[in-house]
């Protein structure tokens, strides 16, 4: 509920992933350069396998979130997240790597 994608520069979201009410994926940024600025870069992100996005994330262009993680509510994802990770913060760090249990 209340997720805003916006989706120009591609988002691919693999099975079981679960997305928070208020979650945000950006895949356009500006350009850094002050001569260019209104111009505008595109990148896609990348949400893995059951990965768990929290209530109010915003996630950057060109982030991949591996398989498995956790991103904890109201982070800024600005990097990769690795898999079986939880992040959180501004911007997102690893906070703690998860041990998955056998089935």
């Amino acid at each position: 509920m209340g997720c805003k994608f916006q989706d120009q520069g591609g988002i691919y979201i693999d099975d079981d992933a679960l997305i928070g009410h208020n979650a945000t994926l950006c895949t356009l940024n500006h350009v850094q350069d002050p001569a260019r600025r209104a111009s505008m870069e595109h990148a896609p992100i990348h949400i893995g396998k059951r990965v768990w996005l929290g209530a109010n994330v915003t996630v950057l262009a060109g982030v991949t979130i591996g398989e498995n993680a956790i991103v904890a509510a109201g982070a800024v994802v600005t990097k990769d997240v690795p898999a079986n990770a939880i992040v959180g913060g501004v911007p997102a760090k690893v906070l703690k790597m998860i041990e998955p249990k056998a089935r």
